[in-house]
């Protein structure tokens, strides 16, 4: 892929993007708050929905390629793409939130994990470590390196751990569309070799399983799930590629 395919974005849309990524994130931020026994993906997904348009702008994920939800919900074995429905959180889950929020023509898309009430080791670990593949990711987010260097730095940690890395699914290029070149890939890969230049926007997304990096898509066309049935989990910003420290447009202090 050359850079020709890439957008690369102005000052003025920077800007545009760091607004719509701190919707994005306070969205998120509001869904993780509401992580408890007993609430219901439903409920979740309509205060996102809420805040979203209480702010002027609009859920991204509502509708897109015929997506009946706000937020991306997905529970324990799920990995992505989770569509809120009826069923309420248990005590033990770990819930992954994804949710995006359309300002002004540019998009925010960032992820968490929750821990829902008392949660295992083996599972806080999980949800642990896929964060740390972020962080470990991010010092890569710099212009001069290659999208393949993102990958490596995600699949080195996360295998060290013992983790597997989906392969099916990656993070992307970002801007006045959801998804947008290029493809930014959570394991090494030698297609990856695009260095990243400044004016680049990407969802770096690391999606790391308990057990076999494999998965496989339900039959409501949407939910992805791990094929051994083990927990997976999910930690998503929106990065700007500068000319010195990546900005992250869905990740404010209080979260650090």
């Amino acid at each position: 892929m050359g850079l020709e395919m890439i957008s690369l974005k102005s000052d003025r849309e920077i800007q545009a993007m760091r607004k719509a990524g701190r919707i994005t994130a306070q969205a998120r931020a509001l869904a993780g708050s509401m992580i408890r026994p007993g609430v219901t993906t439903h409920e979740i997904d309509t205060a996102v929905r809420r805040f979203i348009e209480s702010h002027g702008a609009k859920p991204s994920f509502l509708g897109y390629g015929g997506f009946p939800g706000s937020a991306c919900i997905s529970i324990n074995e799920e990995v992505i793409h989770g569509i809120p429905g009826p069923r309420k959180l248990k005590e033990g889950d770990i819930v992954s939130c994804d949710t995006g929020a359309t300002l002004d023509g540019f998009v925010g898309d960032a992820a968490r994990t929750f821990l829902c009430g008392n949660v295992d080791e083996k599972a806080r670990k999980l949800v642990q470590v896929t964060r740390e593949c972020f962080f470990e990711a991010i010092k890569y987010c710099r212009e001069g390196y290659r999208l393949s260097d993102i990958g490596t730095a995600v699949q080195t940690h996360a295998e060290a751990n013992g983790y597997g890395v989906v392969r099916d699914y990656v993070g992307h290029g970002i801007g006045r569309n959801m998804h947008e070149d290029p493809e930014v890939p959570n394991y090494y890969s030698p297609r990856a070799r695009l260095r990243l230049r400044a004016g680049m926007a990407i969802a770096v997304e690391p999606m790391i399983n308990m057990g076999t990096w494999k998965v496989r898509q339900l039959s409501d066309g949407w939910t992805v799930e791990t094929e051994d049935g083990l927990p997976s989990a999910h930690y998503e910003n929106t990065i700007l590629i500068t000319d010195g420290d990546p900005i992250m447009t869905t990740f404010y202090e209080e979260e650090a």
